[in-house]
């Protein structure tokens, strides 16, 4: 080595001590290389300095750090994966300009080259090759250097974010810190989660959605959910090597973590190390996580059930408990359309309450792919992605739930709760409705029981018409709030030959028919009645006389007309106006001197007792 080169590399190295003692970022390899050439190019008077790694890929050099502007050249050596490779290549770039292509070695592991280009024979091949000899072992140091700083910082992020994510109880927060750990660490990598259906997160992170029928796709990435070992896929032809860590916490995986690194032909047995103890951290949080989100959703899944059992014991009307289920239901559960349906024999009955659309021939459709799976299958139906049979203007809906509605181990009906949004309900929500159908299904069998219970003691055994004492209690209230109405008092005529002739059996079917003729010919505000054996009653609240007499002799014509065997009745007709305050025994005590006239005046005929006359109609 000449005098001055040895003069020029002395002071070099004072100058890189100098650097070395100020330095401070020595955890990035890259940017320590740039500021290492910088000084080279300054103390050596270079034209350039690059450094090139190797692509085992593509088997081309490619430049990680240099100091010229543009691309610089490449390297016109042959990579050898050995060090028996020459170390030093020397050749004329041009008429002006010598390129030194520095092969570094060190520890057999192959490091770089380091290519300079300076004026034409201004540094002798002695000095190039203490360059070699001192670079090889000064970069080998400060890649170790670098690497161990690295791991540092990566450790301190990891307890950073071991910190961070196990203080927040919001399973995004944690998805969102794994990202933003794993790009400050390698910024240049890509990076996905692959989480199940029960994830609904916002659009901005990268979710893949674990798909087992896609399972030949997303190999690596279900082999990682399944074994809950980190998976590694080297492809050559894409150049680039793709990890898969599970995110495991103690009662299993909870999703798995997608690294593609380009340019990678394997990942470090360090970097593996890391990712994993990441993964598993991670892993950790989201199961802490989501035990807490259960307990806060069961918490309140508890209260739903409370606060909707509470309201359905409140003795509501059937009607008005499907009522709040229904509306319950599409405002818990975010449901598009909710049906109730009760079995009878082979029909089932739609309730009052459910949403529209299950009177529509689409919505049968529905109807009958559920029945046919709960009637066979006796079991509940999950689905998030429906295949039924729809019309191309009808809306289609693949996410359905159904629960059997069961007491006393007997099928009593069945909830249908549809939205149209593949996988909208979770499995949480379904073991919800579970909860809320077997509850309130005793509930729902007890307003059913209280009404068939009224029906039974406001209703006529035999006839079905209301009771003596429904009716005076429904008169009581219509002469309390109403202006005026009318009374009819109905005797069949010579009754007793009818059960002497035919028997009590057609006595009871004569009444039968008399009281169903009745039915047929009034109103639905109307009351009609049975008054006791063969005599009947029919309330008119807000019918003056004239309608009323009316009324009676339309069925006085409709009886004898319509009855077999053919019997006759008798009617006797009183009214009431709010301004003579009488009191319903007085109505009933002119209605019954009315049918005795008609009875005295031949049968088969309507009297009508007013208050100071009594009259044929």
């Amino acid at each position: 080595m000449k005098i001055e080169e040895k003069e020029a590399y002395t002071a070099f190295k004072e100058k890189f001590f100098d650097w070395m003692l100020s330095y401070e970022e020595y955890d990035h390899f890259s940017k320590v290389m740039m500021h290492l050439l910088l000084l080279l190019k300054q103390e050596f008077m270079l034209e350039e300095a690059t450094l090139f790694l190797f692509d085992p890929f593509k088997k081309v050099f490619y430049p990680e750090v240099t100091t010229k502007e543009g691309e610089p050249f490449l390297p016109n050596i042959k990579f050898h994966e050995d060090s028996s490779m020459k170390k030093v290549h020397v050749y004329e770039r041009d008429e002006q300009y010598t390129a030194a292509q520095i092969v570094l070695w060190h520890s057999e592991e192959f490091l770089g080259v380091l290519q300079l280009i300076y004026i034409k024979r201004q540094w002798s091949l002695s000095f190039l090759e203490q360059i070699e000899a001192d670079f090889s072992r000064l970069f080998s140091k400060m890649k170790k250097f670098s690497r161990g700083l690295g791991e540092e910082k990566r450790y301190e992020l990891l307890h950073h974010f071991t910190t961070k994510i196990h203080a927040s109880m919001k399973i995004e927060d944690v998805l969102e810190e794994i990202i933003e750990t794993l790009q400050e660490v390698y910024p240049s990598f890509t990076y996905y989660l692959f989480l199940s259906h029960d994830h609904q997160y916002h659009d901005r992170l990268p979710i893949k959605t674990i798909m087992f029928e896609d399972a030949d796709e997303n190999m690596g990435a279900m082999q990682a959910f399944l074994t809950g070992k980190v998976q590694i896929e080297d492809s050559i032809a894409l150049q680039r090597s793709i990890l898969y860590a599970p995110i495991k916490g103690a009662q299993g995986v909870y999703g798995v973590i997608e690294i593609i690194a380009p340019h990678i032909m394997e990942f470090p047995k360090s970097e593996i190390n890391f990712i994993s103890l990441l993964a598993n951290t991670a892993g950790s949080a989201l199961e802490n996580a989501k035990l807490y989100e259960q307990s806060r959703r069961l918490v309140a899944d508890l209260q739903l059930i409370n606060e909707t059992m509470h309201c359905l014991n409140a003795n509501l009307r059937l009607q008005d408990a499907l009522e709040f289920m229904v509306k319950q239901i599409k405002l818990s559960f975010g449901a598009e359309e909710v049906g109730f349906f009760l079995f009878d024999s082979d029909k089932k009955k739609l309730q009052p309450g459910s949403t529209p659309f299950f009177r529509t021939r689409q919505g049968k459709k529905y109807v009958e792919f559920v029945s046919k799976r709960i009637r066979t299958e006796r079991d509940m139906v999950f689905l998030g992605e429906a295949k039924i049979d729809a019309s191309s203007s009808a809306p289609v809906f693949r996410s359905l739930m159904a629960v059997p509605m069961v007491q006393n181990r007997v099928l009593k009906g069945v909830v249908i709760v549809l939205h149209r949004q593949p996988y909208y309900f979770t499995f949480e929500m379904f073991k919800l409705l579970q909860s809320l159908i077997h509850h309130s299904t005793l509930a729902f069998a007890n307003a059913m029981l209280r009404e068939e219970l009224e029906s039974l003691v406001v209703t006529d055994y035999l006839t079905k018409l209301y009771s003596r004492h429904y009716l005076d209690e429904q008169l009581q209230k219509s002469m309390e709030r109403d202006a005026f109405g009318t009374f009819i008092l109905v005797d069949i005529d010579n009754f007793k030959e009818i059960n002497d002739t035919y028997g009590h059996q057609t006595g009871d079917a004569v009444i039968i028919q008399v009281a169903d003729i009745i039915k047929q010919n009034i109103r639905e505000s109307d009351i009609g009645a049975r008054w006791g054996g063969e005599e009947l009653a029919i309330y008119l609240p807000k019918v003056g006389l004239t309608k009323g007499i009316s009324v009676a002799n339309r069925l006085a014509i409709k009886v004898r007309e319509e009855t077999h065997p053919s019997v006759t009745v008798s009617c006797g007709v009183s009214y009431w106006k709010k301004n003579r305050h009488e009191e319903a025994t007085e109505l009933f005590k002119r209605a019954d001197e009315a049918l005795y006239m008609a009875k005295r005046s031949g049968k088969n005929c309507v009297f009508v007792k007013d208050y100071h006359h009594q009259y044929k109609a």
